[in-house]
C-alpha cells in the first residue's frame, strides 16, 4: 500500500504552446534476439549490468484494492466498537482492535492518505481556473453534458426484498457504505454488484442503479474526488444544472443493456435536444476513458434506425464539439487479465502479506468471476488485434533494443514445472483463449454485444452502421457525417502502463477455479517486467495505443472520418508533484487527469465557444507508432 500511496517526479506546467521532450520510455536493457522471441527464455534480474530501479509509486487505483484491503482499513475508522467480523483465519476480530493486527504501514498510509488529501482540498484554490478563464471575458455558452468512465458512477439500491432492504438508497458502488458492505456482508454485496449471468440484467430481486446528478459522479469516497474539479471551474464560468448535465450510467450494463433496462441513450437524446431548443446553441459532449466508448456507441445509436432514428445528420444538428479525456478507443490491456484471472499490476505488486489477506478476502477466482459478471466491462477488451497489438516477434510500439516485444501478450516459462501452453499468446491468442475457456453465459453475453476486428473497406463500414455489436469499435465504424463537429483528444503519457504479462498455472492444491495466474516471480533488471506485468506507454491504466492511435492516425483515414470531422490533439506529460497524494495540477494519471489545471482550461475554453484557440501538442512516439500499425488506407491493402 505504500506505493501506492506516494509519486515521485518533477513540477511544471505544459501549454500546447511550449517545447516539451517527448517522456522517457520505460527502461530497458539490452538483449540478443533471442531473448526477445524466446518462449522459454527466463528473465534474469542479474542478466544487466545496472541495478534494478525501484517501483514506481502509485496511489491505489485499483478497482479491487479499492474494494478489498483498503474496504477493510476503511470500515475499522468508521464501524461501531462492538461490530464484531468474523475471520476463520483469524479467529473473532472487533473493529476496535482490527487496526491493531494490520500491518502499521497500511494503517500509517491510509492515514496520510486521508489526512494529506484534506491538507490538499484545503490549500488548493479549486475554483482558480475558472476565475482565470472568466477574467478573460469568457463565460458560460455551449450547454455541456459530461460522460463519466468506468467506475466514476455511483451505483444505489433500489430493491425492496429482505435480503436488499438494509440497503436501501444507499451507494453499493462508490461511497462508505459499499466499504462496510463489503466487510459486513461480502455475499450480499456480491449479490447485488453481479448482473444476472444469463440475462445481462437484475438478477431476481435486485435492483442496482447509477446515481443520478453530479452528485453520482464528483466523488468516489468522501474526499476522492473524479469529477469535483471539472464541476468547480464549470461553475466558475457560469454553469450550473440548468446549462450543463452529468449522463450518469450503470457501467456494469453492456451498452445494448443500458437503453434496454435504463432508456440511458433515449434519455441522453432527449436531454440533448431539450438543451439545444432552449439554448439555442448546440451542445459540448465531454467524456473520460470508458465514457468515450459509451458516446461513440451513442453517435451511432442516435441515428440509426435501430435506435434513436435521428438521422445523419442528427450529431451535426445537436453537438458543437467531442472532448475526448482518456477515452480507451481501442481497449485495454488490463482487461484480459481482470476477466481471464482477477488480476491486475495493483493486485500482483502486493506484498506477502496483503495478497494473503485479499485472497482469503476476495480471491482471484472471485475477481474474476465478478468482472465477468459486469458485461460492460469486457467492452474494454483490447481492439485491433494483431494489426494493432502486434505478433510475437513484433509490435507497432516497440523501441530499439528492448528485451521483450510487447506482441507477446501472454508469456509463459516453460523451463519451470507448470502446466502451461507451449507458446506465448498475442492478444489475438488471449482473446481466443478466453472464449475458449470461460463459462458459456460469459461467451454469449460478450459476443452478442461487441465486436474486436477491423473493417478494411468503405463497404464493410457502411454495412457495419446496421450492426450494434460494431457500434462501440472505430476500427470498423465510421465517425459521425457531421463535418462541423470537432474532436479534442486529451490523454496522458509518461506513465508506466501494463502492455503485457507473464502467466503460469496455479500452485498446487490452491482449490482455485483458474486455469493460470500472473507469474509475479518474473522481473527484469530493466524494470521492464515488474512481478510478470510487463510494462509499456500510456497514463498508468491505458496504453498509449488505445488513447492516441485513433486520433492521431486511425480518424485521418477517410474511411472511418469521411465527413472529415477536425481532431485536435494534446497530449500531457505526467509530471506529477513529490508529496501530493492525487498527483497536484500537472499529474496526467488516468483519473487524477480530471484535475489537471491545463485539462480544466480546456474544457472551459472549449465549453466558453473557444476551442479553435487550442493547438495539437504531440510529445510521445505514437505518431511513429501509429504508422507502423497494419492498418491502411484502402487502396493500400
Amino acid at each position: 500500500m505504500a506505493n501506492s500511496l506516494r509519486r515521485r517526479g518533477p513540477t511544471g506546467n505544459d501549454t500546447p504552446s511550449e517545447t516539451t521532450p517527448a517522456p522517457t520510455p520505460t527502461p530497458r536493457g539490452g538483449s540478443s534476439s533471442r531473448e526477445a522471441n524466446d518462449p522459454t527464455f527466463k528473465p534474469n534480474s542479474s542478466s544487466h549490468g545496472h541495478h534494478r530501479p525501484k517501483a514506481r509509486k502509485r496511489k491505489f487505483t485499483g478497482i479491487f484494492l479499492l474494494g478489498s484491503l483498503f474496504g477493510i482499513i476503511a470500515a475499522g475508522f468508521f464501524a461501531k466498537s462492538n461490530d464484531l467480523i468474523d475471520f476463520p483465519e483469524f479467529g473473532e476480530l472487533s473493529m476496535d482492535n482490527l487496526l491493531d493486527v494490520l500491518p502499521a504501514g497500511l494503517v500509517k498510509d491510509m492515514r496520510d492518505l486521508i489526512v494529506g488529501e484534506r491538507a490538499f482540498l484545503e490549500s488548493y484554490d479549486s475554483f482558480a481556473v475558472g476565475l482565470k478563464v472568466r477574467s478573460e471575458g469568457l463565460s458560460a455558452y455551449h450547454p455541456m453534458v459530461m460522460v463519466p468512465g468506468v467506475i466514476s458512477t455511483g451505483l444505489e439500491s433500489w430493491g425492496i426484498t429482505n435480503a436488499s432492504l438494509p440497503y436501501f438508497r444507499k451507494r453499493l458502488w462508490g461511497s462508505w457504505s459499499m466499504m462496510r458492505a463489503l466487510v459486513m456482508d461480502k455475499e450480499g454485496w456480491k449479490r447485488h454488484i453481479m448482473l444476472d449471468k444469463k440475462t445481462g440484467l437484475d438478477p431476481p430481486g435486485i435492483k442496482l442503479r447509477a446515481a443520478q446528478g453530479f452528485d453520482a459522479t464528483d466523488f468516489f469516497i468522501t474526499g476522492y474526488w473524479i469529477w469535483n474539479k471539472i464541476v468547480e471551474n464549470l461553475a466558475s464560468l457560469g454553469y450550473d444544472p440548468i446549462n450543463s448535465y452529468t449522463a450518469a450510467y450503470d457501467w456494469r450494463l453492456a451498452y445494448r443493456d443500458l437503453e434496454t433496462r435504463d432508456h440511458y441513450f433515449s434519455r441522453l437524446k432527449a436531454h440533448i435536444e431539450m438543451a439545444v431548443r432552449l439554448q439555442n446553441r448546440k451542445v459540448v459532449l465531454t467524456s473520460h476513458s470508458m465514457g468515450s466508448q459509451v458516446v461513440f456507441y451513442f453517435f451511432h445509436w442516435v441515428a440509426s434506425d435501430q435506435g434513436g432514428k435521428g438521422g445523419d445528420d442528427w450529431v451535426e444538428n445537436h453537438i458543437e464539439s467531442w472532448i475526448n479525456v482518456s477515452g480507451c478507443m481501442l481497449g485495454a490491456a488490463k482487461d484480459i487479465s481482470a476477466v481471464l484471472s482477477g488480476e491486475m499490476r495493483d493486485t500482483a505488486q502486493l506484498n506477502a502479506f496483503a495478497v494473503y489477506g485479499l485472497e482469503k478476502f476476495l480471491s482471484k477466482a472471485e475477481r474474476a468471476e465478478i468482472f465477468r459478471a459486469m458485461p460492460g466491462i469486457s467492452s474494454m477488451l483490447p481492439i485491433g488485434g494483431n494489426a494493432i497489438w502486434g505478433d510475437l516477434d513484433w509490435a507497432p510500439d516497440d523501441r530499439p533494443g528492448q528485451e521483450h516485444s510487447f506482441g507477446s501478450f501472454l508469456n509463459f516459462r516453460t523451463d519451470q514445472n507448470f502446466t502451461v501452453p507451449r507458446r506465448n499468446f498475442t492478444v489475438e491468442d488471449a482473446m481466443n483463449y478466453l472464449f475458449e475457456t470461460a463459462e458459456p453465459w460469459w461467451v454469449d453475453q460478450v459476443k452478442r454485444s461487441y465486436s474486436w476486428g477491423i473493417a478494411r473497406t468503405e463497404a464493410e463500414v457502411a454495412a457495419n452502421e446496421h450492426d450494434p455489436r460494431k457500434w462501440i469499435n472505430p476500427l470498423e465504424t465510421r465517425l459521425p457525417l457531421a463535418p462541423s463537429l470537432k474532436i479534442y483528444c486529451f490523454y496522458g503519457v509518461g506513465k508506466p502502463t501494463e502492455r503485457g504479462y507473464f502467466y503460469r498455472s496455479p500452485e498446487p492444491g490452491s482449490g482455485t477455479t483458474l486455469n493460470m495466474t500472473i507469474d509475479t516471480a518474473v522481473t527484469t533488471a530493466s524494470g521492464m517486467v515488474d512481478h510478470g506485468v510487463v510494462m509499456g506507454e500510456g497514463d498508468g491504466t491505458v496504453n498509449l495505443m488505445s488513447t492516441g492511435f485513433m486520433c492521431n492516425r486511425g480518424w485521418k483515414i477517410k474511411r472511418y472520418n469521411p465527413a472529415g470531422v477536425k481532431i485536435t490533439v494534446v497530449e500531457m506529460p505526467h509530471e506529477p508533484e513529490r508529496f501530493n497524494p492525487r498527483g497536484g495540477p500537472n499529474t496526467a494519471d488516468h483519473v487524477d487527469i480530471l484535475g489537471r489545471q491545463n485539462l480544466n482550461e480546456f474544457i472551459l475554453r472549449i465549453a466558453a465557444g473557444q476551442g479553435h484557440t487550442i493547438r495539437d501538442h504531440v510529445v510521445s512516439n505514437i505518431k511513429d507508432y501509429a504508422a507502423r500499425a497494419k492498418v491502411y488506407e484502402e487502396d493500400e491493402y
